[in-house]
C-alpha cells in the first residue's frame, strides 16, 4: 500500500523546475503503457506535454496536472534538500510534494488498480504539462487546441491541484476567477518643484482617478463567486531627486473577476474613468485567464460521494484562489473540477504533504472513476 508514496518520492526526486520536466512524464508514460494507455509526447518549444489515453469509446474522463514545480528558493533554508524526498513527523517533504506530484502519483496508482476490473466501458486520459507554473503558453492551452483539432472533447476533467484546506477532501474547486492585469502610464511634463506652473504632475493627475477606481463596486458576484476585486500591485514615479516633478507615473493593477463580469466590460469602465479624468495615458492589458464555473453535476457528485466514503467528510464547493489550467480545459470540457491534497505549504520552503493522505487520495480518484462508469484498462504487463 506504499505505491502512491513511492511514486510520489520518485517524482519529487526529479528537479522539474518549470519548464523542465526532468523525466517525470516519461516515468509516468512507462507505467501507463503497461496498462494499455497510448502515450504521446507533445512538444511545444521547451515545454513537454503528455497525452495518454486508454479506451476506444464511451465517455472520456481526463486527469489533468503539471509535472513542473516552482523554484525552491534558498535551499539553505530547507531542513532537508528540496529534491530529496524526506519523511519527518508523518509528512513527506520536497518541492512539488503537494503541488502537485502527490496528485499525479495517486491518479496513476488509481488507474493501475482499475486494471482488469469489469466496470462499464469508457475512456480515461491523462493530460500533463511542464508549463503550468511558468507562462502557460506552450502547455495545456496548446494541448487543448490540438485535442480540439482532433475532435476530442472530454466529458469530465479532474485537475489535481491542491484544493483541500485543513483536511483532505474538505474543499474542491468547481471554478476559478479570471485574472485581468493592466499597466497604466500617465504622462505629464517634467519640471522643477518650485515652478509647478511650468510642469504637469502625473501623480497629482492620477490621484483622483485612482481614488475613483478603488471605490467602484464592479459587480455583486453570484452564488459561487465573490464580487470582482481591483487591486493596485505597483506604483512608480519620479527620478529619485526630491526637487523634480516626474514626467510619468506608472501603475500596475489586477482584476480578479467572476462570471458576473467580462474582460471587455471591465476594460471599458476603466477607460471611462481615465478619460473622464482628462489624463494623457497609455494602458496595456493582459488577460491572464478567464473565469470558469462548473455547476453541480455528475462529476462533483461523484467526487463528493467518493470523498465521503473514504474520509467521512463532505466537501465544500469553492472558487477561491488563483488561476489554474482548468481555465483552458473548461473551454473544451463541460465539467471541470479541481481536487487534491491540502495546500497550506505550496510554493513555500519545506513544502510537504501528509503521508497518511496519499493512500486515501488514490482511493478517492479510483472510486470517482468507478462512479463515473470508467474502467477501460486491460493490463498488458
Amino acid at each position: 500500500m506504499r505505491d502512491v508514496f513511492n511514486l510520489t518520492c520518485d517524482l519529487i526526486a526529479r528537479p522539474s523546475v518549470t519548464p523542465d520536466d526532468a523525466g517525470c512524464q516519461q516515468l509516468i508514460a512507462d507505467r501507463l503503457k503497461r496498462l494499455g494507455f497510448a502515450c504521446e509526447t507533445l512538444q511545444f518549444g521547451s515545454v513537454t506535454n503528455l497525452w495518454a489515453c486508454a479506451g476506444d469509446s464511451g465517455p472520456l474522463t481526463v486527469f489533468a496536472g503539471h509535472t513542473d514545480v516552482v523554484p525552491t528558493g534558498p535551499e539553505a533554508q530547507w531542513v532537508s534538500p528540496p529534491f530529496a524526498p524526506t519523511v519527518r513527523d508523518g509528512r513527506l517533504y520536497g518541492r512539488g510534494a503537494a503541488d502537485m506530484k502527490a496528485s499525479i502519483a495517486a491518479f496513476v496508482v488509481a488507474c493501475e488498480r482499475l486494471a482488469g476490473t469489469k466496470a462499464p466501458a469508457g475512456r480515461i486520459a491523462l493530460l500533463l504539462t511542464s508549463d503550468e507554473e511558468g507562462p502557460a503558453i506552450d502547455g495545456t492551452v496548446k494541448v487543448c487546441s490540438e485535442l480540439t483539432a482532433r475532435g476530442i472533447r472530454p466529458d469530465h476533467c479532474i485537475v489535481g491541484e491542491p484544493t483541500s484546506a485543513a483536511s483532505l477532501g474538505d474543499m474542491i474547486k468547481n471554478g476559478r476567477r479570471g485574472s485581468l492585469s493592466g499597466r497604466l502610464v500617465v504622462r505629464g511634463i517634467q519640471g522643477h518643484v518650485a515652478y509647478p506652473h511650468l510642469a504637469r504632475n502625473p501623480v497629482h493627475q492620477l490621484a483622483p482617478a485612482l481614488a475613483t477606481l478603488s471605490m467602484i463596486r464592479w459587480d455583486e458576484g453570484n452564488e459561487f463567486f465573490p464580487p470582482t476585486t481591483w487591486q493596485v500591485s505597483n506604483i512608480h514615479a519620479g527620478t529619485g531627486a526630491g526637487n523634480v516633478i516626474p514626467a510619468t507615473a506608472t501603475l500596475d493593477f489586477n482584476f480578479r473577476f467572476s462570471t458576473a463580469s467580462t474582460p471587455e466590460a471591465l476594460r471599458t469602465r476603466v477607460h471611462r474613468v481615465l478619460d473622464d479624468a482628462g489624463l494623457e495615458y497609455e494602458l496595456d492589458w493582459t488577460l491572464g485567464g478567464e473565469p470558469f464555473l462548473t455547476p453541480r453535476g455528475s462529476l462533483s457528485a461523484a467526487l463528493d460521494e467518493s470523498i465521503h466514503e473514504v474520509t467521512g467528510r463532505r466537501c465544500e464547493l469553492s472558487t477561491t484562489g488563483g488561476t489554474s489550467d482548468g481555465r483552458f480545459i473548461a473551454k473544451i470540457c463541460p465539467q471541470v473540477i479541481e481536487f487534491g491534497p491540502p495546500n497550506g505549504s505550496i510554493h513555500k520552503i519545506d513544502e510537504h504533504v501528509a503521508v497518511d493522505d496519499l493512500e486515501p487520495l488514490a482511493q478517492i480518484y479510483k472510486r470517482t472513476l468507478e462512479r463515473l462508469g470508467h474502467a477501460p484498462i486491460t493490463e498488458n504487463a
